[in-house]
């Protein structure tokens, strides 16, 4: 097979494009959209790094994507329920803060740019049936949504910083954060599924809520938002593959999907490649983490929310200590893993757990 269709042109169809344009494929993508990331709004988004050992910039590397987007390292981030402040440091970055959107310095726009060059055809507008593509890219599944995301980006004079705000008040079952880079911010709410009709509300809230701790003077913004999706067993149909968050590939604690995304695209290019099993590459790489998002879901839900996240708060040092084996699926979890999902199992009915 050399000439392979994918539906998207998000992080991971792109992804999944590059590296089979590498090899000589012919490859034709389809993305409803009159250009890439037309979801986004330039968001500011943190590119994962603690799930892996490997730095993520030199894992794109070794996935043939080039870092010619803005990226940012951060080490330190702030925890605070409003009352308890703890500020987290860490030897390496804990993420890279980076833009999202169709528009220069965005890694949706850079990923396209190298798609292009790579002679990929890339077909706006255009769209076709998931079961006659190859690669399907098309993003959150609606079923599945376990959250959403809604805010502002601005502009500032605060100085670069990452605070994560722990509150039902301002996001419930969820979080609140405030991110800038060069003057450039972003401040969002990430509520629970159920609360979705309120996330306005929240938004408000939490806008109120940094304004007053920070003194922040807000200058012209634009909203943002999104969804994410979560699932378990998404990742082949027949003879499609699913990738990024059409397989359901999220962190189903705290949303970080762009990691999974560009990695999903890349097994399921080598997959094709090296004539492999996806679903059993896809296993292999995602299946513990998947695992060990569901039971720290469980726990967040059923634990660390109590008390207005003192209890988090309070043990935020051994969890940036221990974050690896913490998305990686370790013994206690393990243990839990039964419980988990019987409970989010009745809890997410929808969801293919």
């Amino acid at each position: 097979m050399k000439d392979i269709k994918i539906l998207g042109a998000g992080l991971s169809g792109l992804t999944a494009a590059i590296n089979l344009a590498e090899k000589g494929y012919k490859v034709d993508v389809y993305e409803k959209n009159k250009d890439v990331g037309m979801r986004f709004h330039g968001d500011v988004q943190g590119l994962e790094n603690w799930s892996e050992k490997k730095d993520i910039l030199e894992e794109l590397k070794e996935m043939n994507i080039d870092i010619n987007f803005d990226c940012d390292p951060f080490s330190s981030v702030i925890l605070t329920n409003g009352s308890k402040a703890k500020e987290i440091n860490s030897k390496r970055p804990l993420f890279y803060l980076l833009k999202r959107g169709s528009f220069s310095g965005t890694i949706d726009y850079s990923l396209k740019e190298q798609a292009l060059k790579s002679g990929i055809n890339v077909h706006f507008q255009k769209t076709l049936s998931p079961h006659e593509a190859n690669i399907v890219a098309t993003g959150p599944v609606p079923k599945e949504v376990v959250g959403v995301v809604r805010g502002i980006t601005l502009t500032t004079d605060a100085k670069d910083t990452a605070i994560v705000a722990l509150s039902d008040k301002l996001a419930f079952k969820g979080y609140s954060y405030f991110l800038v880079t060069k003057r450039y911010g972003c401040m969002c709410t990430v509520v629970h599924r159920d609360e979705m009709c309120r996330v306005n509300e929240y938004f408000e809230k939490t806008k109120e809520f940094f304004v007053k701790k920070l003194n922040l003077h807000i200058r012209p913004f634009r909203e943002v938002g999104g969804v994410g999706s979560f699932s378990l067993k998404n990742v082949r149909k027949g003879a499609t593959l699913y990738v990024g968050e059409a397989a359901g590939l999220q962190d189903f604690l705290w949303g970080f999907g762009m990691r999974f995304a560009i990695t999903s695209g890349y097994l399921a290019a080598q997959s094709i490649i090296n004539n492999k099993d996806y679903e059993k590459m896809a296993k292999k790489h995602f299946g513990n983490k998947l695992k060990a998002g569901v039971v720290n879901r469980y726990l967040w839900e059923n634990v660390l929310c109590k008390k207005d996240y003192s209890i988090l708060i309070n043990i935020a040092e051994f969890v940036e200590k221990n974050i690896y084996s913490m998305c990686n699926y370790n013994l206690l979890q393990r243990m839990v893993y039964p419980l988990a999902l019987f409970d989010l199992k009745k809890k997410y009915p929808k969801l293919k757990l």
